[in-house]
């Protein structure tokens, strides 16, 4: 095969996707794509799972476990890949997704499904970390960043192939062939790996002792976050929250502290570049999955749309990711700089607009009705998803690619597993927020059900604060240091 090292003088997608390069590029991204191809089929397929096995009182709890697991895999990749090596872990991480799948597709109770769940993120969580890990093992720097977006993109490409996966095998009343179909893709995932990726990690270097503290920590720091998201009486709310915030700060104060470090210990150094990309990437990240997450429910409320309806016009935010990761992939110098700040730009201004247009029933009423309003006002509502997708396709992929170019040789492993360990945190506490705002802001007005027009609109006006903190941390000098450190 080609050498991985060897690219051109200007490297492009064609650098990446042709030679020894493709079947990497095909393990890696294949990884990214099966735990996110997983959840959104997860999703889709989960009613009709209650309505055979029953469970209905855990139902979110498939999901809040899964991510809690996914964040433990991705903490855990580091020592796995110090143990067993690139191929090992690969191979090892697909083990374990492919045991927590057949345990899904054999579920006869919701505690079992449950435990299927936790396994299967737990393998996800290693394979997502470990395809960050390896761009820069087997790329050329100058490749890192397409790779990045390669990776990224995937979370758009599940988007479109989960709920349509999910929906045929949900309609058809074969729900556990909708796990069983992955099995084959994680073997094929496997294979790839063992192929392509190195036997051993070049440095030799041996597995250090895992920083169990901060991973119970972080742990239950979730836990209590979603509890408290649920929003049932002030009394939990206010509890869940403050708790989640408290195990937040100890697990900082103990993380700088010990020797055992679940980050790299530049994390949290003030001023410290990469902790400052860290923060960035994941707060922009969460614009896109917290509005993920409730925008079906409100299309479907608000604007009459059905499931099948709500969820791709949803999936439009994630194809405006993809196609800004890709195309903008390629900048160099002073336009990447320009991408990266414009990022949290768009994706605040898509936020402020989804804020107005989407709460509102009839947002041009006098202006046009009948069916080309209809029309208009779901155009609005698709631009202003692309825009903030856009927004975070544009800045994360560099943000990713900075993180491996800061990063002491080192930590260098630990820095780029840590990108998705840092996201799936920021998602789990993203979305226990955006839970809040929305039971909230909706707990309302008619006693007969939630204000879905107010919940929407404070919904976006929260998620809002995540692009905002994104551009005043990137007028300070952490960040500025970060870009010209690249």
């Amino acid at each position: 095969m080609t050498d991985a090292r060897v690219v051109t003088a200007s490297p492009g997608w064609a650098d990446l996707l042709s030679g020894g390069n493709l079947v990497r590029s095909l393990a890696l991204s294949g990884g990214v794509a099966l735990h996110a191809v997983n959840l959104y089929i997860s999703t889709t397929i989960l009613p009709t799972v209650v309505r055979e096995i029953g469970g209905l009182d855990f139902y979110a709890w498939n999901t809040t476990l899964f991510v809690i697991a996914s964040i433990l895999g991705a903490a855990l990749s580091s020592p796995v890949l110090a143990q067993t090596g690139p191929r090992g872990g690969y191979i090892v991480a697909a083990a374990v997704f492919i045991v927590g799948t057949l345990a899904c597709a054999a579920a006869g109770s919701m505690p079992a499904m449950l435990a299927g769940r936790f396994v299967q993120g737990l393998g996800g969580g290693i394979l997502l970390a470990l395809a960050y890990a390896m761009v820069r093992r087997v790329y050329p720097e100058p490749l890192w960043p397409r790779a990045l977006a390669l990776l990224s993109s995937m979370w758009g490409i599940a988007t479109l192939l989960g709920p349509a996966v999910g929906g045929i095998f949900a309609e058809l009343d074969l729900w556990r062939g909708a796990f069983l179909i992955l099995v084959p893709f994680a073997a094929l995932i496997a294979g790839a790996a063992f192929l392509v990726l190195p036997r051993r990690a070049a440095d030799g270097k041996g597995a250090e002792p895992l920083p169990l503290v901060q991973l119970v920590l972080l742990t239950i720091a979730v836990f209590a976050a979603s509890w408290g998201g649920i929003g049932e009486t002030i009394v939990s709310t206010v509890t869940g929250m403050l708790a989640a915030l408290m195990l937040v700060v100890l697990f900082v104060v103990v993380e700088r502290r010990s020797a055992r470090k679940l980050l790299p210990a530049e994390t949290f150094r003030l001023p410290g570049a990469l902790g400052s990309l860290y923060a960035t990437s994941a707060l922009l990240a969460m614009t896109v999955t917290c509005t993920e997450i409730f925008l079906p429910l409100f299309l479907q409320e608000l604007h009459g749309r059905s499931p099948l309806e709500a969820g791709y016009i949803a999936a439009v935010m994630s194809a405006g990711w993809t196609a800004a990761a890709i195309l903008a992939s390629g900048l160099l110098g002073t336009r990447r700089t320009l991408a990266v700040r414009a990022g949290p730009v768009l994706s605040l201004a898509s936020m402020i607009a989804l804020a107005l247009v989407l709460p509102v029933a009839d947002p041009v009423s006098g202006l046009v009705s009948g069916p080309a309003g209809d029309w208009l006002r779901l155009a609005l509502i698709c631009a202003a998803l692309v825009v903030g997708g856009a927004g975070v396709g544009l800045a994360y992929p560099h943000l990713s690619a900075m993180v491996l170019q800061v990063a002491p040789a080192e930590e260098a492993d630990n820095a780029a597993s840590s990108i998705m360990t840092v996201q799936l945190c920021a998602t789990a506490f993203g979305a226990a927020i955006a839970g809040l705002a929305v039971n909230l802001a909706g707990a309302g007005t008619s006693p007969g059900g939630m204000d879905v027009a107010n919940a929407a609109r404070w919904l976006f006006v929260t998620v809002a604060l995540a692009p905002l903190a994104c551009i005043l941390a990137m007028r300070g000098a952490s960040f500025r240091r970060a870009v010209s450190r690249r």
